[in-house]
């Protein structure tokens, strides 16, 4: 319809200049167009008394309006518009052959349907006026004879990428148009505007024909996946996965966490909101030491159209080392004889206590050697900072010197260590922790008053976040985990412990007989490491009041402890932002370097090595991080998929400081399964970036007629008159019909 009222196809009118081919100045038709108009409205003045109100306003408007066209009419207004020049240019043809272009629709896949479009007289009719080159891509961009070497199996899309090898390789070539056919999904993350720019530099403009579906009707994507990238061997960890479903509202589910096709964890799930992002968790354990290259997956169900969406891999590093803890007890109490037993058959962890058994005798259990801890608390920054944890049971404020205070401060924050505080006769308010160095610590305001300590048996309730947290996970059911928490004895006694702070967590509370509440187990982050509050000392009764079986206290001390020591570095700490690199080869590594006493490394050797899986080993050269002392970057670029050990070890003054280690993974092919829709959004404003078009594949018939417009490669200029259009003569019958129906109405014809 538009061409048979204009003339021209849309293009002209987007891509052509508005010129006048008269020898008369433009001027001029203003002139004669304003004194045409006056000259109507002298007329109009002087046969006012036949018409009132606005009516003689109305005819001349009506009337100026086609004195204005006809003059237009004659100064011959014309479309300037560039044009290719027949059988002088080139035409790329860029068929996307990546394996979601295999995915079936309506019985036919997406690159079969892309085929027949092009083969449907497309290709052919460029052929007769242009040269033709065709190419596919998926992961590299290749050149091919025939539209029958297309498979659909690439393992990636990289529409940018093929773009610029394009531009490449018709280099010195009349290029005069691209022709993209592709459902968009692009792997890359996007096309960069550094491409863009060469493309409107050349004047190339992209024609995109989107290909596939955009909106699946049933399908479960996996957005996302996390799990801890290290851990300590048998610890309980936790999996959360993103994901978006349509069709399946209301449905059940199951999502798994599995390593090799073993299942560690597992959980029922609902679907809920179509569309929406939805976050689901499942709990499982570490296992023993190594890399778990774990599979979190959402069970493919009945009718989905991609099942290759439905899992993620993510790489947990299980470290073989021994988290120390010190533990600091001022009195001979149950809670520490009950914890030291919990803790006796955990293999990863090391506890060191102190306790003072009278004023100045100290008995201490767990050390490595018969002078460690001879005086009690360390004095030494390099001594506490051998630890990875920090207990401090009922003993009183003022056991303290000012410069441990300080150590405990710097070994939190600096260190990045975890340092607990139980409840007791002398501990928190009880004994002056609140006006303490130590009170910015304490994830809760304590109050300023004694007699916060009482020998009450309370019951421990979950609140929101403890169900959710692994901290207090002893049951992977969530119901059954509620269940078996409200069934724990009493506990001994309870501290009144005030307010928790703005950022702490509140996992339990202690509920008084009266109903009353005060928070029992609160957490929080502090600088780099943690903190936090179990305002008891009676925890023992947990194991003294059950079966002998029953291990509920064992459970929840050492998850306790390993949740204390998990993030707590070493020395040196080796790092990258992604332990599983999906269809990319830069590997950016980090390394954090500091002294036995977590001082930033000021001068030393920092080394780096990466092994391939086939035994290759690979220096990696690193570059101190401004204004971050004692941080070194460096990029590592993997030669193909496989499993990688990266391992970094740092000297000073010719001694070893300390190493680090972990295990990467890259895979290919992996993204192309995700977002498979049609990208009608990347394709549109592509073909908008650069002076093309977006067809529907349906109407890639219209594109032998449009492509001919362009200014790259071999053009010419073509002025196309617009005097001659239907659409003009229409306009002045309905301009001139409508001035005669008013007269008639208005009774001055």
């Amino acid at each position: 319809m538009f061409e048979l009222l204009f003339k021209c196809p849309v293009t002209v009118f987007t891509k052509g200049d508005f010129v006048f081919l008269s020898p008369w100045p433009a001027w001029l038709l203003v002139v004669a167009s304003l004194s045409l108009a006056a000259l109507l409205a002298w007329v109009a003045w002087r046969r006012r008394a036949a018409l009132t109100r606005f009516r003689p306003a109305v005819l001349w408007l009506l009337q100026s309006t086609v004195a204005a066209v006809v003059l237009l009419l004659l100064w011959q207004p014309a479309l300037s518009v560039a044009t290719l020049k027949p059988r002088q240019n080139l035409i790329a043809v860029l068929v996307d052959d990546s394996r979601s272009m295999s995915i079936r629709e309506e019985g036919r896949s997406r690159l079969e349907r892309s085929i027949a479009a092009l083969n449907g007289g497309v290709v052919a009719g460029l052929s007769e006026r242009f040269r033709v080159r065709l190419y596919r891509f998926g992961g590299k961009l290749e050149r091919i004879e025939s539209l029958g070497q297309l498979a659909g199996v690439g393992p990636a899309t990289r529409i940018g990428d093929a773009l610029r090898r394009t531009i490449t390789d018709c280099a010195g070539l009349p290029l005069g148009a691209i022709v993209l056919v592709s459902d968009g999904s692009d792997t890359s993350g996007g096309i960069d505007l550094d491409t863009i720019a060469e493309l409107r530099r050349l004047r190339i403009p992209v024609h995109t024909a989107g290909v596939g579906a955009e909106r699946t009707e049933r399908d479960v994507e996996v957005v996302d996946a996390a799990a801890p990238p290290r851990a300590l061997p048998g610890s309980r960890l936790v999996a959360q996965v993103t994901f978006r479903q349509r069709g399946y509202t209301g449905r059940q589910g199951r999502l798994t966490v599995s390593d090799n096709g073993r299942t560690l964890g597992s959980r029922e799930i609902t679907f809920r909101a179509e569309g929406e992002a939805q976050i689901e968790t499942a709990s499982f354990t570490s296992g023993t030491t190594g890399a778990k290259a774990l599979e979190i997956a959402i069970a493919p169900l009945d009718g989905e159209t991609n099942v290759r969406n439905n899992a993620l891999r993510r790489l947990v590093n299980v470290d073989d080392r021994k988290p120390r803890v010190l533990y600091i007890e001022g009195e001979p109490r149950w809670e520490m004889k009950f914890i030291r037993r919990a803790l006796e058959e955990d293999q990863t962890l090391e506890v060191v206590s102190v306790l003072r058994t009278t004023q100045n005798k100290l008995y201490r259990q767990g050390i490595s050697d018969p002078k460690e801890l001879e005086d009690g608390f360390p004095s030494r920054a390099e001594e506490l900072y051998s630890f990875s944890g920090l207990v401090l049971g009922s003993v009183e404020a003022d056991y303290f010197t000012g410069a441990q205070f300080a150590m405990i401060r710097d070994f939190v924050s600096r260190r990045g260590g975890g340092l607990l505080f139980l409840g007791g006769r002398s501990a928190l308010s009880e004994s002056g922790y609140g006006s303490s160095p130590l009170a910015d610590l304490i994830p809760v305001s304590l109050a300023a008053r004694k007699g916060t300590f009482h020998r009450t048996p309370v019951r421990a309730e979950l609140t929101a976040a403890g169900r959710d947290s692994l901290l207090c996970r002893l049951e992977d059911d969530p119901a059954k985990n509620i269940e078996r928490w409200r069934r724990l004895p009493a506990l001994a006694d309870y501290q009144e412990t005030g307010s928790p702070k703005p950022g702490a967590l509140v996992l339990a509370d202690a509920v008084v007989q009266d109903k009353r509440r005060a928070a029992l187990l609160v957490t929080q982050n502090y600088g780099r490491g943690k903190t936090a509050v179990f305002a008891t000392g009676g925890s023992w009764r947990w194991q003294m009041l059950q079966d002998h079986k029953d291990r509920t206290h064992e459970m929840f001390w050492q998850q306790l402890l390993r949740w204390l020591v998990m993030d707590a570095p070493g020395p040196v700490l080796l790092s990258t932002p992604r332990q599983v690199l999906s269809d990319e080869s830069r590997v950016p590594l980090r390394v954090e370097a500091r002294d036995a006493a977590f001082s930033p490394l000021g001068d030393g050797s920092v080394e780096v090595q990466v092994v391939a899986p086939d035994g290759t080993v690979s220096e990696v050269p690193l570059r101190a991080v401004p204004q971050e002392p004692g941080a070194f970057e460096g990029d590592w670029y993997s030669p193909g998929p496989g499993s990688y050990l990266a391992e970094t070890v740092v000297r000073q003054g010719g001694q070893e400081i300390g190493r680090d280690r972990f295990t990467f993974r890259r895979e290919d092919g992996v993204a192309e399964d995700f977002r498979t829709e049609q990208n009608r959004e990347l394709l549109e404003t592509l073909a908008e970036e650069t002076g093309g078009r977006y067809y529907r594949l349906e109407d890639l018939s219209r594109l032998g007629k449009e492509i001919i417009y362009s200014q790259a490669g071999i053009s010419t200029r073509e002025h196309r008159e617009l005097w001659n259009m239907p659409a003009i003569l229409l306009l002045l019958l309905i301009l001139r019909g409508t001035e005669w129906v008013l007269r008639r109405k208005w009774g001055v014809i």
